[in-house]
């Protein structure tokens, strides 16, 4: 009785042993798994953030140029009705 139970104690703290050596092995890999999944979301992160920062830029160059042809419209406006008035005079 005494070799089965020294075999069995053996086989129980083998046991533990190996589940303990299991148990982070997998932690280990999971940790892995979750920095490079973090790896990916912070590049998609500033993919986006370039991509929203390019479009800042693109709007406040339309700003611009929507102000220009605000200006040049208004020029126009100006100059079509002074020649209105110049043809008004013409007929008169």
């Amino acid at each position: 009785m005494e070799w089965q139970t020294v075999v069995a104690i053996a086989a129980g703290i083998s046991a533990i042993f190996l589940g303990w050596t299991n148990y982070n092995r997998t932690v280990k890999k999971d940790v892995a798994q979750d920095s490079g999944s973090n790896m990916s979301l912070k590049t998609d992160m500033e993919y986006i953030k370039r991509g929203v920062d390019d479009m800042k830029v693109e709007q406040k160059i339309q700003g611009q140029r929507f102000e220009a042809f605000s200006e040049r419209l208004t020029r126009v406006e100006e100059s079509a009705k002074q020649a209105h008035k110049r043809i008004d005079d013409l007929k008169n």
